[in-house]
């Protein structure tokens, strides 16, 4: 049985002022929400030492993050890392701390452990990240998102029309900017792995956009003197099947992972729990909004024939 009809007649571009305020205050929402509160960059960016260790027994987080904080490292931080008896600890640096401190560390975190869990427990492995190597990585992820863009403008203008590459490009910062601030908002740790995740929400939206703005130009020379609000609206309306069955079950995966997948990715599957939301409201109200405000219209996708063009088709 279809979750939705096949001719549904939503007037989704009716409310999409409405929507504009509410993208809009979410934009600045974020935008006050990351300089104050921030991002709780993890060791990727920070540096620190990174241990993981294994217990006989499967121990309980709350215990071990206890037992730390009792031998002198409060800051700490405890996840599961495969199985339930195998932990990750992550200890942020301190001033001027090396690598050679850093070893000394991991030796203090087992020892503490090992008094407090008599039952065993063992290091499996243990690193240094120096400060050095996340200002690195800060940067590199800066322009990962910014050479996305660029690439967006290029391939949308290119396969449509300067007006949707205008669009796409506002719809995925709508995106990333939305997405930052809920994690800044939650101070969830921000990793690699959620870089990946922002990344990964960047294409998801790009390519929802890319179906509709498909439409859009298909339909805008089916519809004749239709208005361009008209046109995106049927278009909106014709994919809305498609966009909804794809962002329940790929929504189904990632909260799958967020409560099953274990701690170690809980960042990663709610930076895109989240991006997919965000993103499926976009290319709806962002991405197809900004092609209404600058004037799209049936002419803009005209292809302009070459002069000579019967002559050279000719046996």
């Amino acid at each position: 049985m279809k979750l939705i009809k096949d001719h549904t007649n939503i007037d989704f571009m009716g409310k999409r002022r409405l929507f504009l305020g509410l993208s809009t205050l979410l934009i600045v929402a974020s935008l006050v929400v990351l300089p104050t509160m921030g991002l709780n960059f993890g060791l990727d960016f920070t540096g620190g030492t990174e241990v993981e260790v294994r217990f006989e027994e499967s121990p309980q987080v709350a215990d071990v993050r206890e037992s730390l904080a009792s031998a002198g490292m409060p800051d700490a931080t405890v996840q599961r890392f495969g199985s339930s008896v195998d932990l990750l600890v992550r200890i942020p640096p301190h001033d001027g701390e090396e690598e050679t401190a850093a070893a000394e560390q991991a030796e203090r975190v087992i020892a503490a452990l090992q008094a407090d869990f008599p039952a065993g427990v063992e290091m499996r492995s243990s690193g240094f990240v120096g400060p050095q190597v996340g200002e690195e990585l800060t940067e590199q992820g800066i322009l990962a998102v910014i050479y996305a863009l660029i690439g967006i403008f290029i391939y949308v203008m290119f396969r449509f029309q300067w007006r949707f590459s205008v669009g796409a490009v506002v719809a995925v910062i709508h995106d990333i900017l939305v997405s930052l601030g809920v994690l800044s908002l939650l101070q969830v740790d921000f990793d690699l792995t959620v870089v990946a995740a922002l990344l990964a929400v960047v294409g998801y939206s790009l390519n929802d956009t890319i179906v509709l703005f498909d439409r859009i130009r298909e339909n805008f020379p089916r519809m004749g003197s239709a208005t361009p609000r008209q046109v995106v609206n049927k278009s909106v309306n014709e994919t809305l099947s498609r966009t909804v069955m794809t962002s329940l079950t790929t929504l189904l995966v990632l909260i799958a992972l967020f409560f099953f997948g274990g701690e170690i990715i809980h960042a990663f599957a709610l930076t895109l729990i989240v991006g997919v939301i965000v993103g499926t409201y976009s290319s709806i109200y962002v991405a197809s909004n900004a092609l209404i405000m600058l004037g799209v219209s049936k002419l803009d996708l005209l292809q302009v024939e070459k002069e000579g063009i019967e002559v050279d088709t000719r046996p």
